[in-house]
């Protein structure tokens, strides 16, 4: 059993406004769910999700969506899933059809997600994203001449303002430039 299928109903609740006819065809995120090829991600991700036990797994294309948008927006799980809930741009992105007033899944499932489909699935997603966007002239040429990376999650060599390390060598410096200036310091030591 691999994840559910998108509900595809052909009936309408006479009651509820669809999407479309809610949003602006014209927002960025309306015109890129047209480009991508939401099969593709079914094709790609479904024999990672094959179980005989258990409750089936969400569809493939909410999922696509909240980690695109989750990456996009550098959003945590939890953020993502209440942004989805209160954003019909994203809701609609995502291939719903009427709006939806509770959370698409709980958080913890975008990481179960990200652990089936791997490192490779997420770039697979961009690439995807970047091609279709490309393709429907979303993006310019020289946008993809440049790459930022943003290193603040990288471990680095720091020391901290409470390391004592610090503190030595402040009062080591401290007490070369009293010497150079001439001010007789004796030697101390911090405790």
């Amino acid at each position: 059993m691999g994840p559910k299928p998108a509900d595809e109903r052909a009936d309408h609740d006479l009651f509820r406004s669809e999407l479309l006819n809610l949003i602006n065809q014209r927002h960025e995120l309306v015109r890129l769910a047209a480009l991508i090829d939401w099969q593709a991600f079914e094709a790609e991700w479904s024999p990672e999700f094959v179980s005989t036990t258990g409750r089936p797994a969400l569809p493939t294309r909410l999922m696509a969506a909240l980690l695109y948008l989750k990456h996009v927006y550098a959003l945590s799980d939890e953020d993502v899933c209440e942004g989805w809930r209160e954003n019909p741009y994203w809701q609609h992105f995502s291939g719903e059809r009427y709006f939806q007033h509770e959370l698409p899944c709980d958080p913890s499932s975008l990481v179960r997600w990200r652990q089936r489909i791997g490192e490779a699935g997420c770039e697979w997603l961009l690439a995807h994203s970047i091609e279709a966007a490309r393709k429907g002239g979303v993006i310019k040429r020289q946008s993809l001449e440049h790459v930022v990376l943003d290193t603040t999650v990288q471990p680095k060599a720091i020391a901290h303002p409470t390391d004592s390390r610090l503190l030595n060598r402040a009062r080591e410096q401290l007490v070369e430039a009293a010497q150079d200036a001439g001010i007789g310091v004796s030697s101390f030591s911090v405790q």
